[in-house]
């Protein structure tokens, strides 16, 4: 069946603003400009200031959802269903870890590389698997144990694959394996988050824009919060900021006053993950979850030629068999092997049923995703 243009639309904007997404949070880390004060010049390590601009992004979605309720209420849209009462506080606990895992992963990709950020967050299989069976009941079916341990198969190969490259002064080897780290660490309360919403959200029927914006709304007003006493709290070797504290907004503003490109690059990290919401959301809904799952390791092949290309990272070989064993695992636990080998043993185009994901579990990203 061809795709219409609004979905060949959808898609673009899906893999553009998701690969935007990450490409403009690496882009700001990259630039040196002096803080305040007259400080040297200095690269531009402000993780938590850039999270909170990413649940800025989310908080949008809200903007969206209503604009889209006012929309059905003029012209009826089966898109918008009747939406039930519901307690927004419930998204409170899952915004607890979306803050915490986005903001640890921002300050990881400060330290590793874009592509190998982007590969080792495919660990949320593994812990979102695992906490399914412990704490939803749920018995994984063989092709998910597989799926996990290709996975963890994949983290080791593009682990090893940081290991052997080359590192510049900028990143050192101690750097980027404590950035891999992070990430992974940040996986597990991504998979906190997601059995959160899969128990106590899911059985609300919450238009997915709606709950994305309510989410961003707790990450955005506590996380700004919180940027006050980071501002006083030392961090050591983990602070990218002269006065070595966990967050300087002063020096953030500063030096994007002296170079505006930095400004540009947090605006594309705010737009986008907006944009990357609402084309994920529709993704999902106008095509299938199996399409979805290919646009985004797509996306991953984006950032990895793009940073290669503007010289980021160096080519390591190792990281295109970390990458196939990583997207193996991924198609396993999502079931992406059934449709094919149901075509293969019917010779006959398998059916759809099933492909289209629930309310959160993927229709999101903590950084893109992303959450």
């Amino acid at each position: 069946m061809a795709w219409t243009k609004y979905q060949l639309f959808l898609a673009g904007l899906m893999l553009v603003t998701g690969s935007i997404n990450t490409l403009s949070a690496k882009w700001a880390d990259n630039f040196m400009a002096p803080g305040c004060g007259g400080s040297k010049e200095h690269s531009f390590q402000h993780p938590f200031l850039q999270a909170v601009g990413m649940f800025l992004g989310e908080f949008s979605c809200l903007a969206a959802f209503f604009l889209l309720r006012c929309r059905a209420a003029r012209h009826p849209d089966a898109s918008m269903d009747p939406q039930q009462p519901f307690n927004p506080l419930l998204f409170l606990p899952p915004a607890l870890c979306d803050m915490t895992g986005t903001s640890i992963m921002y300050v990881a990709l400060n330290m590793t590389s874009a592509s190998s950020f982007q590969m080792l967050r495919g660990a949320v299989i593994i812990f979102t698997g695992l906490f399914s069976v412990a704490f939803l009941g749920r018995r994984l079916a063989l092709s998910q144990w597989l799926g996990i341990l290709a996975t963890i198969a994949g983290l080791v190969v593009v682990g090893l694959a940081d290991l052997l490259s080359k590192h510049d002064d900028q990143h050192k080897l101690s750097e980027v394996i404590t950035g891999d780290l992070l990430i992974i660490m940040a996986q597990i309360i991504v998979s906190i988050q997601m059995v959160l919403e899969e128990k106590f959200v899911y059985r609300h029927n919450v238009h997915p824009l709606r709950a994305v914006g309510t989410e961003g709304l707790f990450g955005f007003v506590i996380l700004s919060l919180l940027l006050v006493p980071m501002y006083y709290i030392p961090a050591g070797s983990f602070s990218g900021n002269p006065r070595g504290t966990l967050e300087d907004v002063p020096d953030a503003f500063c030096q994007v006053g002296r170079q505006p490109l930095i400004a540009l690059a947090l605006l594309g990290n705010i737009s986008s993950i907006a944009f990357f919401n609402f084309a994920g959301i529709s993704v999902t809904k106008e095509l299938s979850a199996t399409t979805r799952m290919v646009l985004d390791s797509l996306r991953t092949i984006v950032i990895w030629a793009l940073s290669l290309a503007l010289g980021w990272e160096a080519f390591h070989p190792l990281q295109i068999l970390g990458f196939l064993i990583l997207l193996m695992g991924t198609a396993l636990y999502n079931g992406l092997h059934r449709p094919l080998l149901s075509r293969l043993a019917r010779g006959r185009p398998p059916a759809e049923e099933g492909e289209h994901e629930r309310l959160l579990g993927g229709s999101r990203t903590p950084i893109n995703d992303a959450s």
